[in-house]
């Protein structure tokens, strides 16, 4: 089913099950994970007023325990009618067969097109966006104008310039950015910055590639410069603190960080650091980031498919979005939603809502999350010197074309799929 079947299936079905019809008796099953669980139990209560006799009964699960309870649910036939799924799970999902197509009923251009595409699975959508996530970058404004910057560059020859002025004003025992070796995004955005499809279209790995290796060399310079640290993210206690004491002036980070920054640095702190989107190879169109989030899926097994469509809508609304915003501090996936006042007001959420505009998916494959290990693994012996920039390149293509072999010999076997 195309997007525009799938558009024209979910107005039938919302019109068969929309107010003013017959009274429905139905129990929703929603599976919902993390903070959001708690979260969405108060918003669903709306839904149910609007559809007298339907129940929306929300479990909620550990995002620790969530991948493996849905594949259990999976074998089992087991899987609720509607489930919040991190968009990466979503290949994985749609190639177990287990997701139903879903268009959400609304036009595209209220989602941000790159975390809209992380939804689609050959021209299908199987998801609707319901939080989105990116990285942007917090820094010390305080340090980088006593650095001679009044703004954060949007290009790496200014931005590297900059973070070697931020260095000769902190001193040799500080830094300039937190870029831990335990965490994959900025390598895998520096990356997508510079071009790299970091997987082609026949499931093999192209990180020795001239793109990639570009994004490479500049990151690991940084720590070779003394421009990072080359520690893992447990080794620095308290990651705040150190931001506070100008161990590291900049860190690339999620939206989860602006409520963190607001209650763990101290008051006289509070109005000397900012956020800004990503700088890019030539410029702030190249910035790219992460399109990351979650979304809200139907399960093909559902009895209910029309009313857990109906659920899904529902919480997709502009005034959803903007309640859940509230309540949760995530950022809402509709365009709409970033009028509301509370989210229109605040300085620093404005730089993720230009950078979610330069979104881009990671691969598309449900093997990605063991990719992303391998490339800190290998980003670390490169940092540590335990290989050669072009050894650990050629190491993590061959570890990322074995990940993907038995995906590759599988699909090959699939006529019309490609891996």
């Amino acid at each position: 089913m195309n997007h525009r079947i799938a558009l024209g299936a979910l107005a039938l079905l919302a019109a068969a099950s929309g107010c003013g019809g017959p009274r429905q008796e139905a129990t929703l099953r929603f599976w919902a994970f993390g903070r959001e669980g708690e979260v969405v139990q108060e918003l669903v209560r709306g839904f149910e007023r609007e559809h007298p006799g339907v129940h929306v009964r929300v479990q909620q699960i550990p995002w620790t325990a969530a991948h493996e309870k849905l594949l259990t649910a999976i074998v089992g036939r087991a899987t609720p009618d509607v489930a919040q799924l991190g968009n990466t799970w979503i290949p994985e999902m749609v190639t177990l067969g287990a997701l139903a197509p879903v268009a959400g009923g609304l036009p595209d251009s209220s989602y941000f097109p790159g975390i809209l595409a992380t939804n689609r699975v050959n021209d299908t959508i199987y998801g609707v966006p319901w939080y989105v996530d990116t990285r942007v970058l917090f820094y010390r404004k305080d340090i980088l104008a006593k650095a001679g910057y009044a703004t954060m560059p949007d290009n790496w020859t200014d931005w590297l310039a900059a973070m070697r002025a931020v260095k000769r004003v902190v001193g040799p025992d500080k830094y300039a950015l937190y870029l831990p070796v335990n965490e994959w995004p900025p390598m895998a955005i520096l990356g997508l910055q510079q071009g790299s499809a970091l997987i082609d279209s026949n499931g093999f790995g192209v990180f020795r590639q001239a793109e990639y290796a570009k994004a490479f060399a500049f990151l690991v310079a940084l720590f070779r410069e003394g421009l990072a640290p080359p520690v893992s993210s447990t080794e620095i206690a308290n990651l705040y603190q150190e931001f506070g004491r100008a161990t590291f002036s900049m860190y690339i980070t999620g939206p989860w960080n602006l409520g963190e920054f607001r209650r763990r640095l101290p008051p006289e702190l509070q109005d000397a650091w900012a956020t800004a989107p990503l700088p890019g190879p030539t410029g702030a169109a190249s910035g790219v980031s992460l399109a990351g989030g979650a979304s809200l899926v139907v399960f093909k097994s559902s009895k209910h498919t029309a009313l857990a469509l109906e659920l899904v809508r529902y919480l997709s609304r502009p005034d959803q979005q903007a309640k859940f915003y509230r309540l949760s501090g995530d950022l809402p996936a509709r365009k709409e939603a970033w009028a509301d006042s509370a989210l229109a007001a605040d300085r620093e959420a404005d730089a993720f809502r230009i950078q979610l505009g330069r979104a881009v998916p990671t691969p598309m494959v449900p093997e990605w999350e063991q990719v992303t290990t391998k490339v800190m693994d290998r980003t670390e012996t490169a940092v540590r010197g335990s290989q050669t920039q072009a050894a650990a390149l050629a190491s993590l293509d061959a570890d990322v074309d074995r990940l993907l072999e038995r995906r590759r010999y599988l699909l090959a076997r699939r006529p019309g799929v490609k891996p």
